[in-house]
């Protein structure tokens, strides 16, 4: 059987462990992680929580977030070893039934993360999710290496460009520096 496609936590910088009460590990894989947040009232969220809601995959191994994946290939080994991993949080997090119950479940959520994967292996990808109407709704942006010399001011600094979308979002903004001395300081 060919390997499948599917999302592994990227981190370029260390900001995810500044804006997440909980990174991601690097290199891990990854769904969408919105179960998470389908019975929290959306509108109270603050901080961190509301960070994670807006912009962060789930890590199936750490259960930790993360804000970039990168589409990538698993065996079917890896595959059974991350529904493994996401079953277990599913039980004994979130209560599943029983482990029959929580693996059909993390392989759906596997499945669904690796419909989102059809795009060249390396391809870097962000998600904004928000709530809308009373559902919760997802949108996804690829970022691209930009080619070498274009930004002579920072020459080869920069990896990544965002690239626009038709999409009317409130641009949010996060406080780096605040949420590290938060972090320092307790909330």
């Amino acid at each position: 059987m060919s390997p499948r496609r599917l999302p592994r936590t990227l981190r370029l910088d260390p900001s995810d462990s500044f804006v997440f009460a909980q990174a991601a590990e690097p290199g891990e894989w990854a769904v969408t992680g919105s179960f998470l947040f389908w019975d929290r009232d959306l509108a109270a969220l603050t901080g961190k929580d509301r960070v994670a809601f807006r912009s962060g995959f789930l890590g199936v191994r750490s259960f930790g977030f993360s804000t970039l994946v990168v589409v990538s290939e698993a065996s079917e080994t890896e595959y059974e070893a991350a529904a493994a991993d996401l079953a277990r949080h599913l039980e004994e997090r979130l209560g599943a039934p029983d482990r029959a119950t929580a693996l059909a479940a993390a392989r759906e959520e596997l499945d669904v993360a690796g419909s989102l994967c059809d795009l060249p292996v390396g391809t870097v990808v962000a998600m904004h999710r928000a709530e809308k109407d009373g559902a919760i709704t997802e949108a996804f942006r690829t970022l691209h290496q930009k080619p070498g010399g274009e930004d002579r001011l920072h020459a080869g600094a920069r990896a990544f460009r965002f690239v626009e979308t038709d999409e009317d979002e409130p641009e949010e903004r996060a406080d780096l520096l605040g949420l590290a001395r938060r972090d320092r300081t307790g909330p």
